[in-house]
Order: structure tokens, then C-alpha cells, then sequence
């Protein structure tokens, strides 16, 4: 079972950086180019320093990004612009957001997980990964000898136990706060009281973990204990954990935003030519022409509720058609040189059906240019006014159910399958594995 641990956080000293809002950074794997640039005009101690440094035409081996981030990391403790706890501590995280006409508060708390690889405890993932972000995070890690960014993970507790004994504790204390570049409020709460530590070891310690977000930095710090068990380590060694968020899945504050995509690169269609590829696999109706059109198909896709109901948008004729899958639809996507591998729960979800049996097969185009991903219909709607791409899709969000469920399963979704809005922010804490 999951077995967590208080850390010696590093946090910023706010007598010497001021406001915490000007130090934070969202995780490394959503900043731009330009958002890296803004982050480092917004204050000197910002955390995109450690976490993304930039990297430079003269970089070697000797002085590149990670070593750049370590000598960073090192003077700022030096300085005083960052300490460690002096106790071993919990830390309470509430995110309080906006998110389609209505006000979302996510609580959690952030701790040490022990590090198990998948498939030998209780910890599960649920999305693909990429070699290569495992290796940047490996290297940046190794280097720094520091978790910068926490990993979100979801237990189950359906009667709130766990979070309500945090809650008990800093009911009335004034937390530390930030707000982002989004204006999503951060408020951060330092438990260290030794009984409340204990009682919610004991009660999360019964409970699997499912990881929602960072699965690169999970796989990372897997990956990392290897490297230094074979150096012969001690079992007390703090590499055997790993920060982390925990949430429950049961959590009112969680919201899950769909991953729409925009293909670049892909044959031109119009929708009658779609629908002829498409086949008997899926109903198909035309919505209505114009990229705002995207918006009316999103509203019919939440209406329905229904993963084998995927929007889709063709450029030559700038036309939406939703696309309903049908029982021929389903057999097709279970034959075995289609998705027969897998479970039934993974071929019925929207994004595996999109990729593996519209994209993939029907549409024959399994070697297409990484799609454009975005979570907004608005946002989609202004990426088709540019006229970069032939085709686009609008699909619904897996669920947190569905994540539980195909992770029991022992699959991983698609990349980019869930997007749990908003992001956790780096720079709040860190932890040192050194």
C-alpha cells in the first residue's frame, strides 16, 4: 500500500522575495517559450530558474540548463531566499478557481510518497509517457538532486477521512497564498504537529494512489532510486520518496477539462468525404459550417454525456460533423489490428477512439504530425481562423471514474486524455533528495 512520510520542505522566505505570487511558476511541460521569458522578467527568485531553466546557443556539458539550475538552487539557499523546514512537515494545498459559471475549491495536501514502480505496489498510472521528458527530468533531478515539481495523485476516501483531519487542524490559521497568471488562489497551510502526521499516515496508508498529472516526473524518480540503489544506498535514503500532491477522488473541487485536437498535416476531406471513409462505424450528422460552429457541437457533446460521440470539423468545406459511434464502430475497434489488445473500457473512451480507430484506420493517416491540443472550444475556434488544419476534433473528458477503472486494468489512456484543471503550482515546495 502507498506509504507516505512528512518532508524537510524547501520553501521561500517572503521577507526576502516578497510576495509568493511573484515566485511561483506553473509545472515545466506548460510553460512556453514566452511564458518562460515572462516568468523570468516577473521576479529573479522565480521558480522557472530551477524548473525550466533557459537553455543557451553556448551550452556544453560543463555549463548548460541543469547545471545552471543547481548553481541557482545553490546560491538561493545560500542567500537566504530559500530555507529548509526545520521539522518535518504536511503541507495543506487549496486551489480555489472558476471554471464554467461556477467556483471550484480542490484541497489536498502535499507529502512524501514512497516510490514503487508500477506494477509492484499500490500506485497506478494512466497515461502514456515520452522518453524524452523522462530523460530531461532524470538529468535535472540527478544534477539539482531536488524534486522541484510535485506529482498529483488520487486515493480514494469517499468519506473525506483524510483530508478532513487536515482540515480540523489549520481551521482558523492564516495560510500562505499566491495567486497565478490564470487567477486561480493558492493557500498553503505548514502541518507538523506529530498526531495529525500520524493519523493521516494511518488512514491513507490503506488506500491505492492513482496518478493524475506527472507521470514523467513519477516514472523520473523511478527511475532515479535505480540509478542510486545500484550505487548502494541506504533504505533511509530520501530518494525512496517523492513529492506529491495527494487528493481525493471524491474531492467536490475536482474539475476535469477535455483535450481537443487540431491536425496538422493530414489529408484535406470535406464532410461528405469523411463520412464515406467513416463507413458504417459511426452515424454522422452535419452540424453547421464556420469554426464557431465548434461551440454548438461542444454543447451537444456535454448534453449527451457519451465518450463514442466525437465532433469533428473539416477544413475544405469548413464544416462540423458529429460522429456517433455505432455497434459496427465498436466491432471494428475490438478487432486485433485495430485496438483488440485492449480492454473494452480503454477501445470505448472518446480519445481512443478517435486516435486508434478514426485517425489510425478509417482515415488511414497512422503516421499524422502530432496534433495541437487545447482545452477550451474558444481556443479551438481561434486556432481553425488561422487555417493550419485540415481537420479538427472535439471530444469528451475521460472521467476520474474511467481513470480508476483503466488503471485497475493495467492500461494507460492516450496522451492527453485528461487535463485536471487547474494545474498544481511549482515553487510553493520543494524537497531535497541529497
Amino acid at each position: 500500500m502507498p506509504n507516505i512520510q512528512p518532508i524537510y520542505g524547501i520553501r521561500y522566505d517572503l521577507g526576502r522575495v516578497g510576495s509568493l505570487s511573484d515566485v511561483v511558476a506553473p509545472p515545466y511541460d506548460v510553460i512556453g517559450a514566452d511564458f518562460q521569458e515572462t516568468l523570468y522578467a516577473k521576479h529573479p527568485n522565480n521558480a522557472v530558474r530551477l524548473i525550466l531553466n533557459k537553455q543557451l546557443p553556448t551550452d556544453d556539458e560543463q555549463n548548460n540548463r541543469y547545471t545552471r539550475a543547481r548553481k541557482t538552487l545553490q546560491s538561493w539557499m545560500e542567500e537566504g531566499v530559500l530555507f529548509t523546514e526545520p521539522d518535518p512537515a504536511i503541507y495543506v494545498y487549496h486551489q480555489i478557481f472558476d471554471y464554467a459559471g461556477r467556483t471550484y475549491t480542490r484541497k489536498g495536501f502535499m507529502a512524501g510518497l514512497e516510490v514503487q514502480p508500477f506494477g509492484k505496489g499500490c500506485v497506478f498510472p494512466h497515461e502514456q509517457t515520452h522518453a524524452a521528458a523522462k530523460a530531461d527530468r532524470l538529468m535535472l533531478t540527478t544534477v539539482t538532486k531536488t524534486q522541484l515539481s510535485q506529482i498529483f495523485g488520487l486515493y480514494p476516501d469517499a468519506e473525506s477521512e483524510v483530508q478532513a483531519i487536515l482540515e480540523k487542524e489549520i481551521e482558523g490559521k492564516t495560510p500562505l497564498m499566491a495567486e497565478d497568471h490564470l487567477g486561480v488562489t493558492h493557500k498553503m497551510w505548514v502541518v507538523t504537529e506529530p498526531s495529525v502526521i500520524s493519523a493521516v499516515q494511518e488512514k491513507i496508508g490503506k488506500k491505492p494512489l492513482f496518478i493524475a498529472d506527472g507521470h514523467h516526473r513519477y516514472e523520473t524518480a523511478c527511475n532515479y532510486l535505480e540509478h542510486l540503489r545500484q550505487m548502494g544506498i541506504p533504505k533511509d535514503h530520501p530518494a525512496h520518496y517523492v513529492l506529491t500532491m495527494f487528493i481525493a477522488m471524491e474531492d467536490p473541487g475536482l474539475a476535469v477539462l477535455p483535450t481537443h485536437r487540431l491536425f496538422p498535416g493530414v489529408a484535406e476531406l470535406t464532410s461528405e468525404a469523411l463520412q464515406a471513409k467513416l463507413g458504417d462505424c459511426f452515424t454522422c450528422e452535419v452540424v453547421g459550417k464556420g469554426a464557431e460552429t465548434g461551440q454548438q457541437v461542444w454543447e451537444k457533446l456535454e448534453a449527451g454525456g457519451i465518450q463514442g460521440e466525437i465532433g469533428l470539423y473539416t477544413r475544405k468545406d469548413d464544416t462540423w460533423t458529429l460522429c456517433t459511434l455505432t455497434p459496427a464502430g465498436e466491432a471494428k475497434m475490438a478487432e486485433p489490428a485495430v485496438a483488440g489488445e485492449h480492454t473494452e473500457d480503454w477501445r470505448n473512451l472518446g480519445v481512443s477512439l478517435l486516435h486508434k480507430l478514426i485517425m489510425d484506420t478509417l482515415l488511414d493517416e497512422p503516421n499524422a504530425p502530432k496534433p495541437v491540443y487545447v482545452h477550451l472550444v474558444s481556443e479551438l475556434v481561434e486556432e481553425l481562423k488561422t487555417g493550419q488544419f485540415p481537420l479538427a476534433a472535439v471530444v469528451m473528458p475521460a472521467t476520474v471514474e474511467d481513470i480508476k477503472t483503466l488503471c485497475l486494468e493495467g492500461e494507460r489512456m492516450p496522451q492527453k486524455s485528461t487535463y485536471f484543471y487547474p494545474k498544481l503550482l511549482s515553487g510553493l515546495v520543494f524537497r531535497s533528495v541529497e
